[in-house]
Order: C-alpha cells, then sequence, then structure tokens
C-alpha cells in the first residue's frame, strides 16, 4: 500500500507541475525537487484506478507532445518490458497489453499496427533470450532521452500497464528503475 500511495502523490505532484507549465510556466519538466511527493492533500482517499486515471490524464495532457518515432518507440519497448517483468508472458497478458496499448489516448497518435508490431517484436525477443531482449528494450528506451517530456511520458507509460491489474510488482517497479536509468531520470520522482 505505501507504494501506491507514492505513486499517488507523486501523480499529483506531476499533475500540479504540468498544470503549471500549461498555464505559462518556463519549464518544460519537473526538476527532481518538484516532482518528490510532497503534495499530501488528500491522500487518505483515492483508489488505484484513480491514479491509474490521474496518470493517463496527465500523459492526455502531453498528447500534442508525444508524437515522435522515438516516443514511439520507447514507449512500446517500456511497454513490453513491464510485461515480460517476472520474465514470461502468457498469451492472454500479451492480448490484454496490447488492448490497453491500442486504447491509450495518447498511443493513439500512432497506427494500431505499428504499436502492435514494434512491443511483439520486444516481447518476442524478451521471451526467447530476457537478457539480450531487455538490453534491447532498454537501447530504444533510451532514444526518449533527449526530451524530458517524452522520457517522463515514457515512465508513465509504463507505470500505466503495470498498475493496470491493479498491482504493482516488484519485477516491475525494477523494469521501471532500470528504464528511468536509461532515459536520464530518476526514479525517486516517480516515487519507485
Amino acid at each position: 500500500m505505501a507504494m501506491w500511495d507514492r505513486v499517488k502523490d507523486q501523480a499529483r505532484a506531476l499533475q500540479q507541475s504540468q498544470g503549471a507549465r500549461s498555464g505559462g510556466g518556463q519549464h518544460g519538466s519537473p526538476g527532481p525537487g518538484q516532482a518528490g511527493g510532497h503534495s499530501r492533500g488528500s491522500s487518505s482517499g483515492g483508489s488505484k484506478a484513480q491514479l491509474m486515471g490521474l496518470l493517463k490524464s496527465q500523459l492526455a495532457s502531453a498528447k500534442t507532445e508525444l508524437k515522435s518515432g522515438a516516443y514511439r518507440d520507447a514507449s512500446m519497448a517500456m511497454c513490453a518490458l513491464v510485461a515480460a517483468a517476472d520474465g514470461y508472458v502468457e498469451p492472454a497478458e500479451r492480448q490484454r497489453v496490447e488492448e490497453l496499448i491500442v486504447s491509450n489516448e495518447v498511443l493513439q497518435n500512432f497506427p494500431p499496427d505499428q504499436l502492435r508490431k514494434r512491443f511483439n517484436e520486444h516481447v518476442d525477443q524478451l521471451v526467447a533470450n530476457f537478457e539480450l531482449g531487455k538490453a534491447r528494450a532498454l537501447q530504444d528506451i533510451a532514444k526518449a532521452s533527449k526530451k524530458p517530456v517524452e522520457a517522463r511520458a515514457v515512465i508513465q507509460t509504463g507505470m500505466v500497464i503495470a498498475g493496470a491489474d491493479g498491482t504493482f510488482e516488484a519485477t516491475e517497479q525494477y523494469a521501471i528503475r532500470e528504464a528511468c536509468a536509461a532515459l536520464g531520470v530518476s526514479p525517486a520522482e516517480f516515487g519507485i
């Protein structure tokens, strides 16, 4: 439960900083001190579903900035890495993640066939040889490191996928921390 509280606080802090940005702020992304989870406002309320909704709305608010091939490739690699974080991907899980991908508002910037193809290529590589597949996925994830908005959106996308089933497993958290390292983003910024 403490992990979800930290993620929920982080999501609120990110939403506040994105609101400041869209309200005419000069900074394109929150700094490490800005999104540290210090907004405790109503941490007793709110469910995991509300948290996922908040993360999705944060991504949607940046939709116009998330149209590059680097973001597309990085986010599909992130989705695959989270799906395979425990070392395997069951067919039902693969299908569920595909459905989440093609129904995601931000990812609708891209043709569904492109998204499915990239996601499945990464999943196939991860299933065939996890370490090699992980290295390739992290290379694609790192493509988004040049733009802070994209880098943070890749992490948020991974968190949405990880939390879609109502749990945020330790293996998924570890995968997201590795993606943070590849992107040059502090995992503490996301409460992990």
